[in-house]
């Protein structure tokens, strides 16, 4: 794990606090912070309020509660060097916790920009007459992405295990289009330049690979980063993310961070100059048994 300056979970706090709130309703339950987003969007977190004490058991079941009220995932986010204890908190409320692994980029480690094999990079640009089209692709691509994660436990079915090798632009381009709402709000976002998505495309699959940063004062999150199933292997995530992390830089944000969604993942991104410094927990109710 790499050295981390005194400040760097601070910065972090306030990025996490700052980043929804244009966008956001928020309600203070406790000491968490609960964030209600107005709009349609990938819906927010509730997570400790900063400088507060550990959130109790009390406070998870309440912010729990009010969650189902507004018909809203129960999810809850923290930096796990923050706010250890929460941990044992969280898992004794009954919820799972992923423990993600929290990158920040050595800006003297980023790789170059590389040509992609057989693709090519474009932003996505909010004024454009296919945007309404792109942010449905690209969106579509991160949904079977996620939903196939490109590593798999030996138990994991073979019918996933279909999934995983066989989603293509056919089953990208069956999605639902997004609603007018939707891309009012992301050409909303794009516009206020804190907001950029980059994908890849290639002229016979069109939109292979997607990834967007998130930007709030003087930090940036890389998020997103998917590539459809029947496109990986060919360095396409690792790219967009490079590409992202370096136009950052170069725009003047010095603080440029993500969560892998493992230690496999993780080291995918230390391969363009990522270093892990800790763990960003996720928590979410447990799966009843079956």
């Amino acid at each position: 794990m790499a050295p981390v300056d005194s400040g760097l979970f601070d910065r972090l706090e306030r990025f996490y606090d700052a980043l929804p709130r244009p966008w956001a309703r928020v309600e203070e339950i406790g000491t968490l912070v609960l964030f209600v987003r107005d709009g349609e969007g990938w819906p927010y977190y509730a997570r400790p309020a900063r400088g507060s004490h550990t959130p109790s058991a009390a406070d998870l079941t309440a912010v729990r509660r009010r969650q189902r009220e507004l018909g809203l995932p129960e999810t809850f986010e923290w930096v796990h060097e923050t706010t250890p204890d929460l941990l044992a908190v969280a898992r004794s409320a009954g919820l799972d916790v992923l423990l993600a692994p929290l990158l920040v980029l050595d800006p003297a480690a980023l790789a170059p920009d590389l040509p992609l094999r057989g693709a090519t990079t474009r932003l996505l640009d909010p004024a454009a007459p296919t945007f309404a089209a792109d942010l449905g692709a690209s969106r579509a691509v991160a949904r079977l992405g996620f939903a196939a994660p490109a590593y798999q436990s030996p138990l994991e079915s073979a019918e996933n295990v279909l999934l995983i090798e066989g989603a293509g632009p056919a089953e990208r381009d069956a999605a639902e289009p997004p609603t007018a709402e939707a891309v009012r709000h992301a050409r909303e976002l794009a516009a206020t330049g804190d907001f950029v998505t980059v994908v890849a495309e290639t002229p016979e699959e069109g939109i292979v690979a997607t990834a967007t940063s998130q930007r709030r004062g003087d930090a940036a999150e890389i998020v997103g980063v998917a590539t459809l199933p029947s496109a990986r292997r060919r360095g396409y995530a690792s790219q967009l993310t490079a590409l992202l992390a370096g136009r950052l830089l170069a725009g003047g944000t010095p603080l440029v961070f993500l969560s892998a969604g493992d230690d496999d993942v993780a080291r995918l991104y230390t391969r363009v100059g990522f270093r892990r410094v800790g763990t960003a927990c996720v928590a979410e109710p447990a799966a009843a048994p079956l």
